[in-house]
């Protein structure tokens, strides 16, 4: 062809490759064999993937609606398509772009009724899908203490993301407990089929099934889609991995197998707790053997130092595809290290660095983000931040003292204060489930109304409330029994943390988590463990400013601290600081971050120590933290942190020993003696939050009896004048002389007999 008529299709070429790099350029053009692109971090991977979508329409005469592009959240698959749209026209709206479930509701959509299903089937969100698992273990009459509705839910859930059925689940079960489960599954898939309704889980696990049923349906959508795209495909579970192999497939008859493209990085696979594995794209290659591989090493985000820091800290995996960051940036600043005494040090030291970085550099709290490890950590930098009139938002989560397990503590010590306080009262009476239900507490209101009493006068009384079922009075006759016994602690001056850890050990709060296999219910635990180190925290400060720590000091300071009016809301125009966990921040980058509680222990997180595979997916945590920066990175770790209630000295993190030392300006290193390192933690009795392995079954309950003379830590000497109650409720009132009787909890009483 004539070069003063060149072809449309070669302009169309020209134009989408302008400004790629050779890799990228190559990936774009790609054709023919399936394609996996290793997107390093930063590396351009959206351009790329949006590009090459619209090089196979523009350049290919690739057809719109033969393009289905797999993402892994509606926001992605909205701005794909904009970019996409923004280089080929509105034609780009019919394209398939969209998140795994949403790809699959259209297609059962269609198809419903060939699985038993009516077009109008609903979809049970995750809210939903918990309601009908309580409903099914409550009809198989099942202890939701010994099994809790939440863990099954998880457990099928599982099954589910593995295409397991229930059938399958029940041949497999080999004990008492998993057969329980199966069993479970089974009714529960029951009742949805019967409320022609699927879950989250079941829209991908039924696509698949109905592909692998029905093979017209199958070839149909072979022959419509010669285009499969796949984004973040390091995060795929079984099921996703399965579905985009049948809708790939091998080429049948007239239909050819569709060209696959998959776009991932397996240094940031960090979701195997949701099931993700990473094993889809490390073994992509022997999947599709004629695959080609095109590795995206160039990073348009940070500055070499950062790159170095990442490539040294992932290059310690074995068995990783080999591949280095670099950058045209320059080495850019060093990172910078700080060790602070204890958490609250390395907050502060944080809350200060953000002010000198807008000072001096014209950094403003928008540009600053903050990562740890676990949720509860958020708490010190939230406490410091609002001391300090630092505006921050806490991403990815609430802020700590909004959290559920949070808000429900405080409402047991709040009722504990204050009996009267109804809202306190109503928010904890079926927390954890006692069977007090909605009718039950609207019989109790109505007495409460009647008699012109409070509703926990009425409480007491409950035995007078019209219509009240006898399982319902009989359990609120034992939680009025329970507030009472605890009620002891109070009056005895018992420090907050104790009450708090009573709490929770006597109302069943935490056995009930500790029980469940939801991993969410894990950080709750953490939370709590946090809110009992805030106790802890404040009984510590006013004994030091010879200041009174009971109960209701201490929940006038949580109020004050919890104030959502004292929270700046950055409206001055420079934003406010981003606090997140490490999995949050996945897919983010912001100019500042720092990355904290670098500590063996916490970061890598304690549970991985021990599991080679579970320390390399920390290790690719903390890649995916270290890759976020653009310009300043900081890493800091604290000599000391208060852990379960105590404080707890952990060596630096392996992580940070793995950047090369050059790269790093350490502001301040630890310059501790190994035997102060170490040094003795005053004896307490162990926290009902310590791990089992490391706390004992606690102080035996003493065994008293009228006239035994006793000492107690805060009234002294005394003389039991009476005891009752048995176990963990045994009381004794002893007559401290000038201080008068006092009642005591004996299982938390600091209390010796003479």
């Amino acid at each position: 062809m004539s070069t003063l008529f060149p072809d449309p299709a070669d302009e169309a070429e020209s134009d989408l490759l302008t400004g790629l790099n050779d890799p990228q350029r190559a990936a774009v053009v790609h054709a023919g064999t399936p394609l996996l692109i290793v997107a390093g971090a930063g590396s351009g991977k959206t351009r790329v993937l949006t590009h090459r979508v619209a090089h196979l329409i523009r350049a290919r005469g690739v057809r719109p609606s033969e393009l289905l592009a797999i993402t892994f959240t509606n926001k992605a698959a909205g701005e794909m398509k904009e970019r996409v749209a923004e280089l080929i026209g509105p034609q780009a709206k019919s394209m398939w772009v969209s998140t795994f479930h949403s790809a699959c509701v259209r297609i059962l959509r269609s198809e419903a009724d060939r699985l038993g299903y009516t077009k109008s089937f609903s979809i049970y969100d995750s809210a939903d899908s918990q309601r009908l698992m309580t409903m099914v273990c409550r009809e198989l009459d099942l202890d939701p203490k010994r099994y809790p509705p939440r863990s099954f839910s998880n457990q099928v859930s599982n099954f589910k993301n593995e295409l397991i059925d229930y059938e399958a689940a029940a041949a497999q079960a080999t004990s008492h407990q998993e057969q329980t489960v199966a069993q479970a599954y089974a009714l529960y898939q029951r009742r949805l089929r019967s409320a022609n309704a699927m879950d989250f889980d079941d829209l991908i696990m039924l696509t698949v099934n109905l592909l692998q049923a029905f093979p017209e349906v199958l070839q149909s959508y072979r022959r419509r889609f010669g285009h499969i795209l796949v984004d973040e495909y390091q995060d795929t579970n079984h099921a996703q991995y399965v579905l985009v192999r049948e809708l790939v497939g091998p080429a049948v008859g007239p239909i050819p197998q569709a060209e696959l493209c998959v776009v991932g990085d397996s240094d940031q696979s960090i979701y195997a707790f949701r099931g993700a594995t990473i094993r889809n794209i490390l073994q992509f290659e022997q999947d599709y053997p004629n695959a080609t591989t095109i590795v995206l090493e160039q990073n348009y985000r940070s500055t070499q130092n950062i790159l170095s820091a990442a490539n040294a800290v992932i290059s310690q995996n074995p068995n990783r595809p080999p591949k280095t960051l670099w950058s045209n940036a320059g080495a850019g600043a060093q990172i910078v290290g700080y060790v602070g005494d204890d958490e609250h040090d390395e907050a502060r030291f944080v809350a200060e660095e953000i002010v000198e970085l807008g000072r001096n550099e014209g950094i403003r709290p928008c540009d600053v983000a903050i990562f740890y490890r676990t949720n509860a950590a958020s708490r010190v930098f939230e406490e410091v931040f609002i001391r300090s009139d630092m505006p921050y938002r806490v991403v990815g989560g609430v802020r700590f003292y909004e959290r559920k397990e949070i808000r429900d503590a405080l409402a047991y010590l709040r009722i504990l204060a204050n009996p009267q306080d109804e809202v306190s009262l109503r928010r904890i009476l079926n927390v954890p489930k006692r069977g007090i239900g909605d009718k039950a507490q609207e019989a109790v209101e109505t007495l409460s109304r009647r008699e012109r009493i409070t509703f926990w006068e009425a409480l007491r009384r409950c035995d007078e409330a019209p219509g009240l079922a006898t399982r319902a009075r009989t359990q609120m006759q034992a939680f009025v029994e329970l507030l009472d016994v605890l009620q002891i602690l109070v009056e005895s001056q018992t420090p907050p943390a104790e009450i708090l850890e009573a709490v929770l050990d006597q109302t069943g709060y935490l056995s009930e988590l500790r029980t469940s296999l939801d991993p969410q219910d894990e950080t709750r635990i953490e939370n709590l463990a946090e809110l009992e180190a805030v106790a802890r925290e404040f009984e510590e400060t006013a004994a030091s400013n010879d200041e009174p720590a009971t109960l209701f000091e201490f929940l006038e300071r949580v109020s004050l601290v919890a104030d959502a009016d004292s929270i700046p809301n950055g409206d001055d125009g420079g934003g406010v600081v981003t606090l997140m966990t490490l999995h949050t921040a996945k897919g983010l980058e912001f100019p500042v971050v720092f990355l904290t509680a670098m500590e063996d222990g916490v970061f890598p997180h304690i549970r991985s120590l021990d599991d080679p595979a579970e320390l390399q997916e920390e290790r690719r945590l903390a890649y995916v933290g270290l890759t976020r920066a653009r310009q300043r990175l900081y890493l800091s770790r604290a000599v000391s942190r208060s852990t379960w209630g105590a404080p707890n000295y952990n060596l630096a993190s392996r992580f940070l020993e793995e950047i090369p030392t050059e790269l790093l300006d350490w502001r301040r290193e630890a310059e501790v003696a190994h035997s102060d390192r170490w040094k003795a933690v005053p004896p307490r009795t162990p926290s009902v939050f310590a791990p089992a392995a490391r706390r004992s079954s606690g102080q035996p309950v003493l065994d008293l009896a009228p006239g035994d003379r006793v000492t107690h830590d805060s009234f002294g000497l005394g003389t039991v004048v009476a005891v009752s109650g048995e176990g963990d409720r045994a009381q004794a009132t002893v007559d401290f002389g000038s201080t008068g009787e006092k009642r005591l909890l004996l299982r938390y009483a600091p209390v010796q007999k003479l």
